[in-house]
């Protein structure tokens, strides 16, 4: 009985120092070098195509009551 427990106390201390894995530290990496010399500009793009206007809508009906709702300003 008394080799069980120390066999099993042994195991356990194996088992859980073989799960230790190192801890991985990042190095943030070093400040950029200086800036190269500006290259030459570019050509000018085509300008592009207009785009559909879209359907016309509904003409909308009149109001039925003469309520009128005023939000609040936001917070600043």
């Amino acid at each position: 009985m008394n080799r069980l427990m120390i066999l099993s106390a042994l195991l356990a201390v194996l088992g859980l120092t073989a799960c230790d894995q190192p801890t991985v530290v990042n190095v943030p990496a070093g400040p950029a070098g200086p800036a190269g010399a500006k290259g030459a500009t570019g050509n000018q793009g085509d300008t592009g195509a207009q785009g559909n206007t879209g359907n016309k809508g509904e003409a909308g009906k009149p109001g039925d009551s003469t309520t009128v709702i005023v939000t609040p300003p936001a917070q600043p």
